[in-house]
């Protein structure tokens, strides 16, 4: 069976994936079934309270999970698909569990095309937390993943810088990564 549709077979039944993105092995599960995303905590070994970001594959699928102003649309344009979380006001279709209680979900457009091409046949989005258990190293190659999982697609040693995590509600930078001195221009331009 083809890689692909193995892993959206498992995360239809609320099961754990492993998959590549264009920075580090992610652990996805159907963001919008509170009991996968209950899993991803268990797995990881992390806080509830935690917030948990997720993936998505087009600007349809994140408009229908978040609110999306002016500004946010320009950044989204600009920087996504790619290595940056954006933090938007998440809508009710989320389990309340993924924004930690801060009412935002982060949300990552990766630029991957094994990554994009689960989310597109899922048609829902996915958690996009590394593959490892909580404040552990991140995983860039399929031996270096720790954490419990029912499948994983490998997509062989990934570069390892993490996204750029970025607050789109107060238009500042939370985590510095992959993009982040271009992600801090334009956010100085909107102002």
């Amino acid at each position: 069976m083809d890689p692909i549709d193995m892993a959206v077979r498992v995360l239809s039944r609320d099961g754990l994936v492993v998959y590549p993105t264009e920075t580090v092995y992610g652990l996805g599960a159907d963001a919008l079934s509170e009991d996968a995303v209950m899993r991803v905590y268990e797995a990881k070994n992390r806080p509830v309270g935690k917030p948990i970001s997720i993936a998505v594959s087009d600007t349809e699928m994140l408009a229908a999970v978040a609110v999306v102003d002016d500004a946010a649309r320009a950044f989204i344009e600009r920087f996504l698909p790619g290595p940056v979380t954006v933090l938007l006001p998440a809508k009710s279709c989320l389990p309340a569990v993924l924004t930690g209680g801060t009412g935002l979900i982060g949300i990552r457009w990766p630029d991957h095309p094994v990554a994009i091409a689960i989310i597109a046949r899922l048609d829902a989005p996915i958690t996009s937390t590394s593959a490892n258990m909580s404040d552990d190293i991140p995983p860039t190659r399929p031996d270096e993943v720790s954490v419990p999982h029912d499948y994983l697609v490998d997509g062989g040693e990934l570069p390892g810088t993490p996204s750029t995590v970025v607050d789109l509600t107060v238009r500042r930078i939370l985590r510095k990564g992959a993009k982040w001195e271009a992600v801090e221009a334009f956010l100085e331009s909107l102002k």
